[in-house]
């Protein structure tokens, strides 16, 4: 899922400065589950910007923002107020300001990572999106963002007792990780070939990436 965290709210006021109506706009998927942008949140937030008196919120939350439809049912709030303020990641603060053109739209949250849960509170990302998994060859491992240095060929010598370098109190060496997972594996025998260079076309070259599934488009 995608993590993200509410941003300081100094720079939220800055934001809402000479707006006097604010539609507070919660995502009831991925910033809901990392308690970031929730019904719960979205109250909490609304309540700390009516404080000063200067300020009305309408509280609204809907399912995602990263999907059209879903806004449908929020279009009479937004127009009643002069300004958006997004507790989506950074997807549905885009698609707001797209559907809503003629109003401003600000983020309140500051996109993280995409991840998984590893404790109450804690979050760990696991996934760059990018755009050739290799999942399967590395047993299930991604050295891309499990190595702080996404090595295609690894380890490099910067790893000791299983911890990277780069922290060796918090972060573990993503290549020992996927040594490990592949010796369970009885698949060691990957490791001994030379992993292609990554093709970062893919990723992030020639602007936003797109997909279309032919056998469900218009």
């Amino acid at each position: 899922m995608i993590i993200a965290e509410q941003k300081p709210m100094d720079e939220i006021l800055e934001f809402l400065q000479g707006h006097r109506k604010v539609l507070v706009l919660g995502c009831g998927t991925c910033v809901t589950i990392c308690l970031a942008g929730g019904e719960r949140e979205v109250a909490t937030l609304a309540s700390a910007l009516r404080l000063g008196g200067k300020l009305e919120t309408v509280e609204q939350t809907i399912e995602r923002q990263c999907d059209a439809e879903f806004f449908e049912s929020v279009r009479e709030a937004a127009t009643a107020c002069d300004a958006i303020l997004s507790l989506a990641c950074g997807v549905g603060v885009q698609l707001a300001a797209r559907l809503f053109g003629d109003k401003p739209v600000y983020p309140a949250l500051n996109t993280k990572f995409m991840g998984t849960n590893e404790a109450a509170g804690k979050w760990a990302e696991n996934c760059l999106a990018c755009g050739d998994c290799q999942l399967g060859v590395f047993g299930g491992v991604c050295p891309v963002t499990r190595c702080s240095k996404s090595l295609a060929n690894g380890p490099c010598g910067g790893s000791e007792d299983g911890m990277c370098e780069v922290d060796p109190k918090t972060i573990e060496c993503g290549w020992q990780l996927i040594h490990d997972r592949l010796k369970a594996l009885g698949k060691l025998d990957v490791l001994t070939g030379v992993a292609a260079p990554r093709d970062w076309s893919k990723t992030h070259c020639g602007g936003p990436r797109r997909l279309t599934r032919e056998d469900v488009a218009d």
